[in-house]
C-alpha cells in the first residue's frame, strides 16, 4: 500500500513531505521551484489529507509507506515530515539517496522526557477531538513557533481539509513522544544530508548542529537568517537557494524520472 499524493515535473526524483496538520498543498514556493527542476512527489503523510486510511501508522510503518510511495530519490521533509523522512532513510536506505531535513529532531533520548512528551501529545489529541478541527487549527497557528509565518503561508483552508480523527491519530502514533529515538543510528547515514533551520529557531538549530556532528562528513547545516521553525515558508527564497545548491552538488548520484 502507498500514500495519497500528487506528482509533477521531470528530472531528479524528489519526495517532499509536509509538517503536522498540513497536507501536500502546504509546501509553498519550495515545491513550486523544485517542480520546475525535478520530478516531485508530494504525498499526504499518514493521518493527513488523502492518507487517512493510514492514520494509525507509527513512524516506522509510515516510513515503509513513504519508501513504497516515493521510490529511489531525494527525500525532503519539514518538521513531522522531516522525522518521517529521517526514519525512511535509516530503515530503507535503497530508497533515500539524499536527505534534506527542515526543522528536524531525531527524537528524545531521555526516557522520562520522552514519556512526558507522549503524555502531552495524547492530551493534545484529546483536545483536538473535543474542540474540533477548526478551533484546533486556530490554536495551532497561534503558537509562538508560527509567529513568523506570512499570511499566505498559514494555509488555513488547506489545513481544514484534514480530519480531527486523522490528526489525533497522528499525534498518538507518530508524535515526537511516541517516536523511537534515532540518535544512535545517525552515524549509519552515508548519504548527503542537509539540515536546515531558521536562525531564530534556537532549539532546532542546536539539534541540527548535534545531528550533523553525529552523522559526520556527509552532513551539513544550512542556517536561514531571520527565519523561525518553518524556514521554507518564512524565507522561501533563501531555503530554495540552499536546497537547490545542495541538490546540484549531489546530482550525479541521483535517479531521474
Amino acid at each position: 500500500m502507498t500514500l495519497a499524493g500528487t506528482v509533477g515535473g521531470t528530472g531528479t526524483a524528489v519526495t517532499l513531505v509536509h509538517g503536522f496538520a498540513q497536507n501536500r498543498n502546504c509546501l509553498g514556493p519550495l515545491a513550486e521551484e523544485l517542480t520546475r527542476r525535478c520530478r516531485v512527489l508530494r504525498p499526504d503523510a499518514p493521518g493527513h489529507g488523502g492518507s487517512t486510511l493510514h492514520a494509525a501508522a507509527d513512524l516506522a510503518t509510515g516510513a515503509g509507506l513513504l519508501a513504497a510511495t516515493g521510490g529511489a530519490g531525494v527525500y525532503i521533509g519539514y518538521s513531522m515530515g522531516a522525522r518521517l523522512c529521517l526514519r525512511t532513510a535509516l530503515d530503507h536506505p535503497d530508497a533515500v539517496r539524499a536527505l534534506v531535513l527542515i526543522g528536524a529532531t531525531p527524537g528524545i533520548e531521555d526516557a522520562e522526557e520522552r514519556r512526558e512528551r507522549q503524555r502531552a501529545d495524547a492530551a493534545l489529541a484529546e483536545r483536538l477531538e473535543r474542540i474540533g478541527l477548526d478551533a484546533f487549527v486556530q490554536e495551532w497557528l497561534a503558537l509562538p513557533m508560527f509567529a513568523g509565518l506570512p499570511s499566505w503561508a498559514r494555509f488555513d483552508r488547506e489545513r481544514r481539509t484534514n480530519t480531527a480523527a486523522g490528526l489525533a491519530a497522528s499525534l498518538r502514533h507518530a508524535g515526537t513522544g511516541s517516536m523511537e529515538p534515532l540518535w544512535d543510528r545517525l552515524d549509519g547515514l552515508d548519504i548527503p544530508v542537509l539540515c536546515v533551520t531558521g536562525s531564530a529557531d534556537e532549539r532546532y538549530a542546536t539539534l541540527a548542529t548535534q545531528m550533523v556532528g553525529r552523522i559526520g562528513s556527509t552532513a551539513r547545516h544550512g542556517i536561514v537568517e531571520g527565519a523561525g521553525h518553518a524556514a521554507h515558508l518564512e524565507r522561501p527564497d533563501a531555503v530554495i537557494g540552499i536546497v537547490t545548491a545542495f541538490l546540484d552538488e549531489a546530482a550525479t548520484d541521483l535517479p531521474t524520472g
